[in-house]
């Protein structure tokens, strides 16, 4: 298998992306992440509560082309992606502008509808007139599993990105996602240790990084200070078991977790 920092002899994986949203906690306490809990019908991480997103679609790749050019074309497509998946999946229009301003829930509902009809994003943000703004999402990390590990392999860029104290009614789109909450990280993590819910390999990583920060702030300071690698899974034999694993570097504060307890996609 490859090795944890091998890149080359990795079999393909499906480009995707996911974001992290931020909001103040109005009762002073650590900052509220916005989780939605996947369908047991979906094939991958079916049951998990994840971070929105999804994969990355060739309309992205287009759109990131003429809105982007100075960024990367894999990094617009993705920031993209992240953007136009939270749409679909929450109906929250983080990194969306329509006319100076966030769109209204009329029109965000029936934008919504359209892309679940399979309209693309690039249509309907002509039609309406809306722009993005990429430089509202902070790179966190990007994680791939080898092939070796998982069936289903994605390339997946996970970003930050901060609502402040707004008041965000999200909602589930009732076909991937069976609901939607806000909690804190710690509050995610003792839920799915207490068994009210479950979150897979990469999620509790992300978790368990996200919990050491305070606000936003702290977190976007400490994603600037980590060069954003690939993040390869591996798994390592030791006398008491197989054990899932990622190298250290990447600014998460637990690096493994045993097969047999481990919930991967």
């Amino acid at each position: 298998m490859p090795s944890p920092s091998d890149t080359d002899s990795l079999p393909p994986a499906t480009p995707a992306a996911t974001v992290v949203i931020f909001r103040t906690d109005p009762d002073g306490g650590p900052p509220l992440l916005c989780m939605v809990e996947r369908s047991a019908k979906m094939a991958f991480a079916p049951g998990a509560a994840v971070f929105p997103g999804g994969r990355v679609d060739p309309d992205d790749y287009d759109l990131a082309e003429r809105l982007a050019p100075e960024l990367e074309r894999e990094e617009g497509a993705a920031r993209i992606a992240a953007i136009r998946e939270t749409l679909e999946e929450t109906g929250l229009s983080i990194g969306i502008i329509a006319g100076g301003a966030h769109p209204g829930s009329r029109e965000r509902a029936e934008v919504r509808a359209a892309l679940n009809d399979g309209v693309l994003f690039s249509e309907l943000l002509e039609e309406r007139g809306w722009s993005l703004d990429l430089a509202r999402f902070t790179y966190w990390a990007r994680w791939r599993p080898p092939g070796t590990i998982e069936k289903r392999v994605f390339d997946t860029r996970f970003y930050i990105a901060d609502a402040g104290d707004a008041v965000l009614r999200g909602e589930a789109d009732r076909t991937e996602n069976t609901s939607l909450f806000w909690a804190s990280a710690q509050e995610v993590l003792r839920r799915a240790d207490a068994g009210e819910i479950s979150v897979i390999f990469p999620t509790r990583r992300n978790l368990e990084r996200l919990a050491l920060f305070s606000d936003f702030e702290a977190a976007r300071v400490h994603a600037d200070s980590v060069p954003v690698r690939m993040v390869l899974t591996y798994v390592e034999e030791r006398a008491d078991g197989e054990y899932i694993c990622l190298p250290d570097g990447h600014g998460y504060p637990v690096l493994e977790e045993p097969m047999s307890r481990a919930l991967r996609g």
